[in-house]
């Protein structure tokens, strides 16, 4: 049990990355008190459905952590969707109290036409993993305290605003580059800003 009374933090990261994406924000927020975990999906190119990458979150937090102690979850890019598939379908809504999702294709990317891998094709529009976990997404994520954190700018996610919900609260972020998008010193801040507010069940939709 984390001894400051926060609760421990899950990285999951995106496409073609490692746990070491998130190097510098593990940094920053076990400075600031936080208790940080993060591994790698494999396989980490898309050859992998996104449920399969999904069920490896399962089986770590049910590996590293008591059953009865909350977590807060942050997923980024594609990591965002295979979240949301362990919150959604794999009942990760009854241990994650705080959820921040970072530049993720919640509604698709036109760049996943780019290539046929089979967790890739998962990310375009409309496909039916995002029609499975869109058609529920308010009476699912809306149990827990959900933040959405994207940037106008961004040219992996295409459109951009496919990062909204529409659920939760959202943050957008002035950041030019999709990969600065874990590092930026604003979004940094962001991160622990949310981690640190109060636990809020039932939140309604709220933009920012």
């Amino acid at each position: 049990m984390n001894t400051n009374n926060r609760n421990p933090v899950l990285l999951v990261h995106g496409i073609y990355n490692t746990s070491a994406k998130f190097n510098k924000m593990k940094k920053y927020l076990t400075n600031l008190g936080w208790y940080v975990h993060c591994f790698s999906l494999k396989p980490n190119n898309g050859n992998g459905h996104l449920e399969k990458l999904a069920q490896q979150v399962y089986d770590y937090i049910d590996n590293n952590f008591a059953s009865q102690q909350a977590l807060d979850l942050i997923g980024f890019s594609m990591g965002g969707l295979v979240t949301r598939y362990y919150l959604q379908r794999l009942g990760g809504v009854e241990k994650v109290q705080r959820y921040i999702t970072i530049s993720a294709p919640n509604n698709g990317t036109m760049t996943a036409y780019v290539l046929p891998n089979p967790g890739i094709k998962q990310m375009r529009p409309n496909s039916q993993f995002l029609q499975d976990l869109n058609k529920d997404v308010q009476t699912t994520l809306s149990k827990i305290n959900m933040t959405i954190i994207w940037t106008p700018y961004d040219l992996m996610i295409i459109p951009a605003s496919s990062s909204q919900m529409g659920v939760g609260e959202e943050v957008r972020l002035p950041i030019l580059i999709h990969e600065q998008m874990v590092n930026h010193k604003k979004l940094l801040k962001t991160v622990s800003n949310v981690l640190s507010k109060p636990v809020i069940m039932n939140q309604s939709s709220v933009k920012s």
